[in-house]
């Protein structure tokens, strides 16, 4: 028997330990089963690496936990905001609208879309407890609690949760890659919007040119799979396919890492100070450093040993540094995506099969 112990914050220390536990470190070694286990324990693989990667994501990154893209001299907060701006602009999201955020992690997306559009109301639904207090408090402190709200529930469940044709949109920012199936979780956001209403979201897929034949390109998959909490890595086709199946009418789509920027969507990863776009950036750059990133561990070390973060945390933050090695890679080859973006639209009644 595994003993669990619960946190205050929400955190089970059990479920951080043995996040590693799903996957075989030798890529060669990974059988269908693993994979299948993976899938069918989904809560547990994503609860587990974010209760351990929450605070690392935080001091490491920002509150929104996503990539974008950069023009010269942009700041990269700007450029976060940015990428949520053009999302919400895309979407058509208006000041009336009731908005579904999937995955919403601790809530920074769902606060700037909120204050960006005006929408009546954005609701955050997330599975797990530790980013759900933080996103809380932080809407509180930023004065948007009667604007934005946060619920614990299942995106696997989502009509359940809230009922058919509930929101007027729907988005999801590098969330839904974590879904067993994009079928599954695309069905459910398609159940909870009402008629003509939109969905939007940038999706993690492996692209056209990736070969799950191919070794190197399979390891490649697996160590983004272990590094991000990601039971399966899927290729682009499928996610359109899988709107396209349950209903969906794709009115834009763009893969937004395709377009061979002069500031590559990773470069806040690679750790070359140079490459700072401002004053304030050269710390965010800083933090993924050899010497940073020595640091950050050498805090987390200290804070798990006298219990401060449960334990495990430092397993999880060595996953980290796979995905920091893993994504830079994808991004250099072409082979990896974190923004295949997608704005689409649920028929109105009698429009289906026209």
């Amino acid at each position: 028997m595994v003993t669990q112990t619960v946190h205050a914050d929400g955190r089970q220390d059990s479920r951080i330990q043995n996040y590693t536990a799903f996957w075989q470190k030798d890529t060669s070694k990974e059988a269908p089963t693993d994979s299948s286990t993976r899938l069918s324990s989904y809560t547990d693989v994503v609860n587990g690496y974010y209760d351990g990667a929450t605070d690392l994501y935080e001091w490491g990154w920002a509150p929104s936990f996503h990539f974008s893209r950069f023009t010269k001299g942009e700041s990269f907060l700007a450029s976060l905001a940015r990428h949520e701006h053009f999302l919400a602009y895309k979407m058509a999201i208006k000041p009336s609208d009731r908005v579904l955020d999937v995955g919403c992690g601790v809530g920074g997306p769902a606060r700037e879309i909120a204050v960006f559009t005006g929408a009546k109301e954005v609701v955050g639904v997330n599975n797990n407890a530790f980013q759900l207090g933080r996103a809380r408090r932080y809407t509180e402190d930023k004065g948007l609690g009667s604007q934005v709200r946060y619920v614990k529930g299942d995106f696997m469940r989502l009509a359940e949760e809230f009922g058919e044709g509930s929101f007027d949109a729907v988005y999801a920012i590098e969330a839904t890659v974590h879904a067993p199936t994009w079928e599954g979780v695309y069905g459910e956001i398609y159940k909870v919007l009402k008629p003509g209403g939109v969905f939007g979201v940038y999706e993690w897929c492996m692209t056209s040119t990736w070969d799950p034949s191919n070794p190197t390109h399979k390891s490649l998959a697996h160590s983004i799979e272990l590094g991000n909490g990601i039971p399966q890595m899927r290729p682009l086709s499928l996610a359109r396919a899988a709107l396209l199946s349950t209903g969906f009418e794709i009115t834009y789509e763009d893969d937004l890492a395709s377009h061979n920027d002069p500031i590559p969507w990773y470069y806040p990863l690679e750790g070359d100070l140079r490459k700072a776009q401002t004053l304030y950036d050269l710390f965010t750059v800083w933090r993924t450093t050899a010497f940073g990133m020595f640091v950050m561990h050498g805090i987390m070390w200290v804070l798990e040993l006298i219990g401060v973060v449960p334990k495990g945390t430092m397993e999880v933050g060595r996953a980290l540094k796979v995905a920091q090695t893993s994504l830079i890679e994808g991004g250099k080859t072409g082979l990896f995506t974190p923004m295949y973006m997608v704005v689409c639209r649920k028929p109105l009644e009698g429009e289906k099969g026209e």
